[in-house]
């Protein structure tokens, strides 16, 4: 395949962007590990396919965005794979059905049918309804609670209580109400309130992970000490490009802190794993190396 057409679907795809969907689930992994008594090659397995479901429907949802944004792509982004005719729009749909029903079948086989089916369709009401609506941050952050529900159901109810899986899932939902809030008109200047109510939204969430740590039921690593300080130091990450945003709210800056906002949410999801298992959550830290050099060269937002 020519690079000019291989970056097209790069770019339909926001490419980059699945490490977060990646990082949501090997989050909940690091959960498992720590409140099951032994990690079987089953319940790996599991999330291996959990994994999959998760970046297909993550990746479908971005060539649904896109089919549904054509028009709006034609007069503010011609750039764009469909709007400039790189990709058609009878690929493009062929695309979404297949990733969508792909993720469907693999969350099928992981015993978690019912929410792949919900986050699939979760996807595509934001695309093609909601997003416009005051509801668009709400039900972007429900794609994303639902699919830290989708990792966390490899776990049995018997060593997962439902409010500590609500509780982790509404840190990473909530997060992404802001995000999408802050992103709302990242391709014009934006409303210096707006983006001050999103950044608090934002606040908020990592308020919330912050008393996670006080309702685990089980010991986690010696290490998990550092979740709080590593907590604070992905707010000053993330809150560096969102001050700056705020004070010249241009497109340019926006577009920016939302960038560092969504692939950072690998990183939030590597300190909320130190929450349960120490340090060695840092590990998901390497999903971002390979997010951020494909950012350079497709972008994310």
């Amino acid at each position: 395949m020519p690079y000019r057409q291989l970056l097209a679907y790069a770019q339909l795809l926001r490419l980059p962007n699945v490490f977060t969907a990646f990082a949501d689930i090997a989050m909940t992994a690091c959960v498992g590990i720590a409140v099951l008594p032994e990690v079987s090659r089953e319940y790996l397995q599991t999330m291996a396919l959990l994994a999959l479901a998760s970046g297909c429907l993550y990746l479908a949802g971005m060539v649904w965005n896109d089919i549904f944004d054509r028009e709006e792509d034609r007069r503010d982004r011609p750039f764009r794979p469909l709007p400039s005719g790189r990709v058609t729009l009878r690929t493009a749909a062929f695309l979404g059905t297949g990733l969508t029903f792909a993720g469907v079948a693999l969350a099928f086989l992981a015993n978690a049918a019912v929410l792949g089916i919900c986050l699939a369709c979760a996807v595509l009401l934001y695309d093609a309804w909601l997003k416009r609506t005051p509801l668009g941050p709400i039900a972007m952050a429900a794609c994303r609670f639902l699919n830290v529900l989708l990792g966390l159901s490899a776990i049995p109810d018997a060593a997962l209580s439902e409010p500590l899986r609500l509780h982790l899932s509404a840190v990473v939902g909530i997060y992404i109400v802001g995000v999408t809030w802050f992103a709302r008109t990242e391709a014009a200047a934006s409303n210096r309130w707006h983006l001050r109510g999103a950044a608090l939204v934002m606040a908020a969430a990592l308020v919330l992970a912050l008393v996670l740590r006080n309702r685990l039921a089980v010991s986690a690593a010696p290490a998990a000490f550092l979740f709080p300080y590593l907590l604070v130091a992905f707010g000053f990450w993330i809150g560096v490009a969102i001050a700056r945003a705020i004070r010249q709210p241009g497109s340019k800056e926006v577009q920016t802190a939302v960038k560092r906002c969504v692939l950072g949410l690998a990183a939030l999801d590597a300190v909320l794993a130190t929450a349960f298992v120490g340090v060695p959550g840092l590990l998901l830290l390497l999903l971002l190396p390979p997010a951020l050099a494909l950012g350079k060269w497709v972008y994310s937002t």
